[in-house]
C-alpha cells in the first residue's frame, strides 16, 4: 500500500466527471460546506479539475466532461451532522429525492437519499 500520500489528500478520492462543474462546486458549498482546495480552469475558465474538502477530513475530485472524458457520476455516503437539515438544502439546490427515500430513522442512524443536478446520488445520514 502506498505510504507518501501527500497530507492533502485521502487514500481513496471520489473523482467525478460531469458536465457543469461551476455548477457543481456551488452545489457543494451549500450542501456540505464544501472548500475549495484547488480548481484548476482550462482556456475557457471553466473547472478543468477541482479539488473540494468537506469536513476538514474528506477531498472529493471533479473535472469537465469532454470528448476525451465522458460523465461519470457515482452513488455517494455522507455522514453529515443532521441528515434532515442537509436533505432540504440539497433540495432547495436542485436535487431531487431517491423514490422512497425520504429521510427516515434505520438501524445505523437518520438516513435519506437524493440525486444531485449533476446525476450523482448521495446517502446522507447522522448518527446521533
Amino acid at each position: 500500500m502506498a505510504t507518501n500520500i501527500p497530507p492533502q489528500y485521502n487514500r481513496l478520492m471520489p473523482y467525478l466527471i460531469i458536465k457543469d462543474t461551476d455548477g457543481f462546486k456551488r452545489f457543494m458549498e451549500t450542501v456540505f460546506d464544501a472548500e475549495a482546495q484547488m480548481l484548476v480552469p482550462d482556456d475557457k475558465g471553466t473547472i478543468m479539475h477541482g479539488e473540494l474538502r468537506i469536513g476538514g477530513d474528506t477531498v472529493i475530485m471533479f473535472a469537465t466532461a469532454s470528448g476525451q472524458f465522458s460523465v461519470m457520476n457515482a452513488g455517494l455516503f455522507i455522514h453529515v451532522d443532521d441528515a434532515d437539515a442537509t436533505y432540504e438544502k440539497a433540495l432547495q439546490a436542485g436535487a431531487v429525492t431517491v423514490p422512497g427515500q425520504e429521510p427516515s430513522d434505520k438501524e445505523y442512524g437518520r438516513t435519506c437519499g437524493v440525486t444531485d443536478p449533476f446525476g450523482n446520488t448521495w446517502w446522507i445520514t447522522s448518527v446521533s
